[in-house]
């Protein structure tokens, strides 16, 4: 059995429709070829799929009509064809007749023809199936996948903490008079600070943000001065912790300690 084939056997299995003779094909082909199991999984997950329905995003008004038109290519679709056509007579040739002892080559019997099509029409619909349920799920779900992957983390994170239900914010005071915002959530472990007051400092020097546990500081990552500042902080968040900010050397402390007194400290206790 070649990798093709035993696609659409996956496929089939993962739909739990094969037949028992396909079943034993299947397993046997896995067993000979584990290195298909990659093969399995993304069967399953497709399968998975179809179990939980598309979602809300309903999709193009011709699927139906492209996946029927697909449907009647099959092998199956063309045997009715061709089995509902009229057969022209075929002229009466006269011909010497064969001798008897000459032996009669018989065809393979119709029901076996019949069944090696309907094999191939079901292996063949399996994987329309598992095809187009992956365009459904992928294909479809791509715009928001995209504006996923365009949003950054940070905003993902707040949006995140925004929605959990044990939520918290604490507004601070910068020392030279501006305010920023910590968001976090226990439950999520993650902690945002957002501010559109942060104070000017030289392009040569950064902000670094720190996680303040008792008297030892740990750095919680860096940003840049920005008109308005979504901040994700690093690191592992405990509850009680202090937020704080300095302002370091381009990149941060060089010595994983801060150089200079906090322009913002802001308790979550």
């Amino acid at each position: 059995m070649n990798e093709k084939d035993f696609a659409e056997l996956s496929a089939g299995h993962a739909l739990a429709a094969l037949s028992p003779e396909d079943e034993r094909a299947y397993q046997d082909a896995l067993a000979a070829h584990p290195e298909w199991q990659d093969q399995v999984d993304a069967d399953a997950q497709v399968a998975g799929f179809l179990a939980e329905g598309a979602g809300e995003e309903a999709p193009p008004a011709d699927l139906r009509a492209r996946l029927l038109e697909q449907i009647s290519g099959m092998p199956q679709a063309s045997a009715r064809a061709a089995a509902a056509e009229p057969v022209a007579a075929e002229p009466a040739v006269e011909s010497a007749a064969a001798p008897a002892d000459d032996p009669v080559v018989a065809g393979p019997p119709t029901e076996a023809i019949q069944a090696v099509q309907r094999r191939n029409w079901t292996r063949g619909l399996f994987a329309l199936v598992a095809s187009a349920a992956l365009l459904v799920g992928i294909g479809w779900g791509v715009g928001s996948l995209v504006e996923q992957a365009r949003t950054p983390l940070e905003v993902q994170a707040l949006e995140q903490i925004e929605a959990a239900p044990d939520a918290q914010t604490v507004t601070g005071q910068f020392t030279d008079g501006g305010e920023a915002v910590l968001h976090w959530s226990d439950e999520l472990d993650k902690v945002v600070l957002t501010t559109d007051d942060a104070p000017e400092i030289a392009s040569d020097r950064s902000f670094e943000l720190w996680f303040i546990r008792g008297d030892q500081p740990i750095s919680a990552g860096v940003f840049d001065p920005s008109d308005e500042v979504t901040a994700l902080l690093s690191g592992e968040f405990q509850p009680g912790d202090i937020v704080a900010v300095t302002v370091e050397q381009k990149g941060g402390s060089p010595d994983g300690s801060p150089t200079t007194d906090p322009i913002i400290t802001i308790p979550t206790a």
